[in-house]
């Protein structure tokens, strides 16, 4: 995963996708452009299996995912998660993302202040 710094949780995606001013602003502060931001699988599958997503929507998701480089569940990960879950009661998704930012140490961006402190009290 060289030279990514931040995953992007599934809020501050999404808005980026509405040009949410809150989502551009955290990106501009932190300096994160495509190259240097992640997702988890988790925040993939959320954008794009969205029941009332018109096909437009569904290009314009795509196109971000596109630029954008996904991070796996895979082993560390999901030990990461079960960690997490044991020890913070998130839910199931948002463990995976929290735990999917630890596993390759990334900071993560999110507007979920519970998911921010998750990973700062969590273990993984």
């Amino acid at each position: 995963m060289s030279g990514l710094e931040f995953l992007l949780d599934t809020n501050v995606a999404i808005g980026l996708l509405n040009g949410d001013a809150a989502a551009r602003a955290l990106i501009a502060e932190r300096h994160a452009r495509p190259s240097n931001c992640a997702v988890s699988q988790i925040t993939r599958i959320e954008l794009l299996s969205y029941p009332l997503m018109t096909d437009a929507a569904e290009l314009q998701a795509r196109r971000l995912l596109a630029r954008l480089q996904v991070v796996l569940i895979d082993d560390l990960v999901e030990a990461a998660a079960i960690a997490l879950r044991r020890q913070t009661r998130l839910k199931l998704p948002d463990a995976v993302i929290a735990a999917s930012a630890q596993a390759h140490r990334l900071e993560l961006l999110t507007f979920d202040e519970r998911l921010r402190q998750s990973i700062k009290t969590g273990a993984a």
